[in-house]
């Protein structure tokens, strides 16, 4: 008996954990979307413009400047933009894979599995009302200031401070109403909203070209000189922690991927908006951080509102007021971008059944989904009413960060993941203004999941060699060879993220022994370079599928890998407090998922771990919880975790509990 209930235990949790590892199953047209698809790729490039350029460049750049990098913060600027990009092209990548919103939540389902797909998701809604809170917080101070604290003032005096660590001073009224007005506005439909936001974007981008052509005007190469601390006085350090906190002014590109149901046509407007916005956020970010930092030494920067503060003591008063109507402009566009994000995250989530069902219902009149925007609105609003501004930056920036490395991961596996399994769940749609008769569709669909060995053609060799060694690496396949095609890949990702964070933790705490020479931490730290090596290696050995990709993201596995990599260096330069806060979050989304997201999830199983043990009536019925059986009780013919990364199954997996209590029950006798 006590081998039974352990035979049963077994059955149960490779039950969950096959649940876990579920990949999405998209619809054959996956352009269909009950989203107003309106918005072309000028619309989605200046949204993510939008998104990027406000509190990023009005308040960190000051903040940055003076507190952690000093002029070095043109360094910090690249550098994470570079990082950004990395990510950037992968989510270009997906965006023509599969043109739906959710971003890198659905990017993730398909690829890597339903867990760390919901991980991703839940950690992208909070680094949205993150995002919103944060910029609406940055707006009232902004307003504050113009007006010579008068809001701040009034309201210590109304209410007294707050003194807990983490909060803010006082509780921003402004900053809570800013949100509910946005939202609000919001409710209009994403045309009317992408037309303000456009408006908007333009006006800041003139602004910015305003504060970069007079900067340099009265730019004084002294403020770069020793006597002020020289062009890097926190050194190298400085740079690598304030790339970390630059990389806040980039995180809203993801929300060029998370419209890729509104777009006409997203599999050229996704990739070639991302680069767009991406490119001139970045160049425009360098510039007016090289202006800001020549005009005044770092000494004198004012965090809050450094450029205006900045010109102000130039006595240049007509661009000070100037300033602060381009900041206001775009910080309402970043605002707008978060407020425009999550809601169609959370719809997402909802429709694949990992949140509540109510989340999953859009309005039939504007096409938005109204409750997932006034639930968004009202949060980011509350965290905006008490938290700190510095404190929701670093917070956000743990979980874009994890978000992108997921992705970077993502479209490794992907890429050599065999071509059957592919087209199964995947289908790039067409390009907007093509034929696309649903006849047509069919015999594509059919042609793409069978295999004519009759036309030996390109396309079809690289149908059949996807995932496997190439020719001129057959000399491994006593190695690599045994294993279903694509999971030595995903293994060996895996082990290199793993081995990526080793690195870096080992940069951080051992860096002096590294620096120095020491004979031990220099061998720690060779084999952890030669262990990721290998696994780079291992996978760039294997053939890749990029059929029907219109966009690519080159020198893969190389360039995903060189993401991964960047973006866990800056995750390890975060602030404990800051992985404290992190693990807290994602504990609670762990109570969402198992207590309702697995039982409710669109992926489910035709078949559990129960109906093995049911009579044939009794298999046949719906048992509680999520678990479905498929009629007659039959075991489901997926694959296990085991196979899926071994691509062999273990032969007691075939037994059916009966069986095994029975063998071992005459065994006994």
């Amino acid at each position: 008996m006590p081998s039974s209930r352990r035979a049963i235990l077994r059955h149960i949790l490779s039950g969950i954990c096959t649940k876990m590892n579920r990949t999405k199953s998209v619809p054959t047209d996956v352009m269909e979307t009950p989203l107003n698809r309106c918005l072309n790729t000028f619309d989605i490039a200046l949204l993510g413009i939008g998104h990027m350029v406000g509190a990023g460049i009005y308040v960190l750049t000051g903040t940055v400047a003076k507190e952690m990098a000093g002029p070095g913060i043109i360094l910090s600027f690249i550098l994470a933009g570079f990082i950004s990009m990395l990510a950037a092209l992968c989510y270009a990548e997906f965006g023509t894979r599969v043109p739906k919103a959710g971003s890198a939540y659905v990017y993730t389902y398909i690829s890597m599995g339903e867990f760390w797909a919901f991980v991703i998701g839940w950690n992208i809604l909070l680094e949205h009302m993150l995002g919103a809170a944060s910029v609406a917080r940055a707006w009232s101070g902004y307003v504050d200031s113009m007006l010579g604290g008068w809001i701040g003032n009034t309201t210590l005096e109304l209410t007294g401070g707050i003194h807990e660590p983490g909060l803010a001073q006082y509780p921003d009224v402004l900053a809570f109403l800013v949100c509910i007005v946005y939202a609000a506005a919001l409710a209009g439909g994403v045309k009317a909203t992408a037309v303000f936001n456009s408006l908007l974007t333009l006006v800041n981008i003139a602004v910015m070209v305003l504060v970069i052509s007079v900067g340099f005007w009265y730019a004084d190469g002294k403020n770069w000189s020793e006597a002020e601390g020289g062009f890097l006085p926190y050194g190298v350090g400085g740079v690598i922690a304030g790339a970390a906190t630059c990389f806040y002014a980039f995180v809203g590109f993801d929300s060029i991927a998370t419209s890729g149901e509104e777009a006409k046509n997203p599999s050229v407007s996704i990739p070639v908006a991302t680069v767009i916005s991406l490119f001139v956020v970045t160049v425009g970010y360098i510039l007016v951080s090289a202006a800001l930092t020549l005009m005044i030494p770092i000494s004198e920067i004012n965090p809050a509102a450094s450029l205006p503060e900045a010109f102000g003591q130039l006595n240049l008063s007509w661009a000070k007021y100037l300033i602060s109507i381009g900041a206001l402009c775009g910080m309402t566009t970043t605002l707008l971008g978060s407020l425009f994000a999550l809601p169609r995250c959370m719809y997402a989530m909802a429709s694949d059944g990992l949140l509540f069902s109510c989340f999953g219902k859009i309005n039939p009149t504007t096409q938005v989904p109204l409750l997932n925007l006034v639930v968004s609105g009202v949060m980011s609003a509350c965290l905006a009413l008490v938290f700190d501004l510095a404190k929701l930056v670093e917070f956000m920036s743990i979980g874009t960060l994890l978000a992108y490395t997921i992705v970077s991961a993502s479209v490794i596996i992907l890429r050599y993941r065999p071509m059957e399994r592919i087209h199964t769940t995947i289908r790039v749609p067409a390009v907007a203004g093509s034929p696309d008769d649903d006849d047509d569709d069919d015999e594509d669909v059919a042609s793409q999941s069978s295999m004519d060995t009759s036309s030996p053609t390109s396309e079809m060799i690289e149908e059949v060699l996807a995932g496997r060694l190439k020719a001129q690496f057959r000399c491994l396949e006593p190695l690599l060879g045994r294993f279903e095609p694509g999971s030595v890949v995903s293994v060996a990702v895996m082990l290199f993220i793993f081995l990526s964070f080793a690195i870096c933790v080992e940069l951080k705490v051992s860096w002096t022994q590294l620096y120095t020479g020491t004979w031990w931490a220099l061998i720690i730290y060779g084999f952890i370079i030669f262990a990721a090596g290998t696994c780079v290696a291992v996978i760039a050995v294997h053939n890749q599928n990029t059929r029907g990709l219109i966009f690519k993201v080159p020198l893969v596995p190389f360039v995903p890998a060189l993401g991964i990599f960047c973006n866990i260096l800056l995750m390890v330069h975060l602030d404990a407090v800051t992985w404290v806060r992190f693990f807290v979050w994602v504990c609670i989304g762990m109570v969402v998922y198992f207590l309702y997201g697995i039982r409710n999830s669109k992926e489910g199983e035709v078949c559990s771990s129960y109906s093995i043990l049911m009579t044939t009536s009794e298999a046949g019925k719906v048992p509680w919880g999520s678990f479905k059986a498929t009629s007659g009780g039959k075991k489901s013919s997926k694959h296990s975790i085991f196979e899926r990364f071994t691509g062999r199954s273990k032969p007691e997996d075939k037994k059916s509990i009966v069986e095994e209590s029975e063998n071992e029950t005459s065994g006994y006798s």
